[in-house]
């Protein structure tokens, strides 16, 4: 192969390679368990919520095969997985419900029982939390 052929393949090769997609990170999503573990703790967590005394008032009049497949989206989304969450941004869902920080932390120490219960590793149940932790700025709306 001459040079200019070899110099038109690199310049082929690069330029493809230039508007080739970034590979999603999906080590997460993996680590939860994929689809079938994002339900199985979606079914957990939403038992947990119920049970919670705490938690039971913001929950018990939920539409809740709505409310697992919402969030079973939202944590696949933001773990990596191929979902993306449809419906209303985070502060409109929970705009008039006078969730606190305490209400806000009470729902992740049943959200990390949950995980537990699954046998996500702690390390990934960390991750998780960072993820979803930024979006307490629209969750939290009473002070």
């Amino acid at each position: 192969m001459n040079a200019f052929k070899l110099t038109l393949l690199v310049a082929v090769l690069a330029a493809g390679s230039a508007f080739a997609q970034p590979q999603p990170d999906d080590t997460l999503y993996r680590q939860l368990g994929g689809q079938s573990g994002l339900v199985k703790l979606t079914d957990d967590f939403m038992q947990r919520l119920l049970a919670d005394p705490r938690m039971n008032p913001f929950f018990k009049d939920t539409d809740q095969k709505e409310f697992k497949a919402q969030l079973a989206a939202q944590f696949c989304e933001v773990s990596g997985g191929p979902c993306q969450r449809k419906g209303k941004d985070m502060k409109t869902v929970h705009d008039g419900q006078d969730i606190t920080k305490s209400n806000f932390n009470a729902l992740v120490e049943v959200l990390q029982q949950s995980m537990a219960a699954q046998g996500i590793p702690f390390t990934a149940q960390n991750r998780l939390l960072a993820k979803l932790a930024p979006m307490h700025r629209e969750i939290i709306n009473k002070h």
